[in-house]
């Protein structure tokens, strides 16, 4: 693990660094010295590792609860190279939903193949940040929605140091075996007006998750219109289950 810059401002440090090739971003109190909760968060499609809807939530993890967050540019995206595989298909999907093809099925086709890569990468990620003594072995909770929803369904199934998940607006086609293995707690979100996943998909895939404690927040508007009070609800989950 790399260090390449440190900035700090209104009580929270920002460190960029790079492993094995990923860029990464962790956050994390200014003058942190002890063991703290992490939390992973995954950014959506197009966007990447310091998106809006990202570093206004890692920042008042930081400063409300003091978390350490951590965050990573997934394959071509952000300041990662672009993958010939991936525009490939990108622009053969387009293409077919141009032809009359329904979206939710190649986006999910799409988001199952990055996640073969980006699992390993994360549990990686995980290995390099516990062993930084400001932050080191405690809870992992994990944040993601749209892409980062179908990216951190298989992660948090296949990485048990994750004890809390939010998760949402992603759809069950390419999640359902792995949802079936996610006991710990989550938080769902999903967009009742969504036009990119499908409303029926969303909620197979909160059916589909096996957590004992499981919570379905449906709010009106479109796929990128998640509420702002969502994130009060986010920051008390994981105050509850991360400590």
């Amino acid at each position: 693990m790399r260090f390449i810059s440190e900035t700090s401002s209104d009580g929270v440090c920002e460190q960029l660094f790079t492993l094995r090739d990923i860029p990464g971003v962790l956050w994390t109190p200014e003058g942190a010295v002890a063991t703290r909760p992490l939390v992973l968060m995954g950014h959506g499609g197009g966007q990447h590792k310091k998106a809006p809807d990202v570093l206004v939530r890692a920042r008042r993890f930081v400063t409300e609860r003091g978390f350490a967050v951590v965050a990573v540019d997934v394959p071509a995206h952000g300041d990662r190279p672009k993958v010939e595989e991936y525009d490939r298909i990108a622009t053969e999907n387009q293409a077919r939903v141009e032809a009359g093809e329904e979206l939710a099925p190649l986006i999910a086709g799409f988001q199952a193949l990055v996640a073969r890569q980006t699992v390993p990468e994360w549990r990686a990620i995980l290995d390099a940040v516990q062993q930084l003594e400001y932050v080191g072995v405690g809870p992992v909770g994990y944040w993601g929605v749209s892409l980062g929803c179908g990216l951190g369904v298989p992660f948090v199934a296949a990485e048990p140091r994750v004890r809390a998940a939010v998760l949402g607006l992603g759809g069950v086609l390419a999640s359902a075996d792995s949802a079936a293995r996610i006991t710990v707690p989550v938080e769902f979100l999903v967009q009742w007006d969504d036009e990119r996943v499908p409303r029926v998909q969303s909620l197979a895939l909160f059916d589909a998750l096996a957590s004992a404690e499981k919570s379905l927040h449906a709010n009106p508007g479109k796929h990128g219109e998640i509420p702002a009070f969502e994130l009060e609800s986010t920051l008390r989950f994981f105050g509850r289950h991360l400590g």
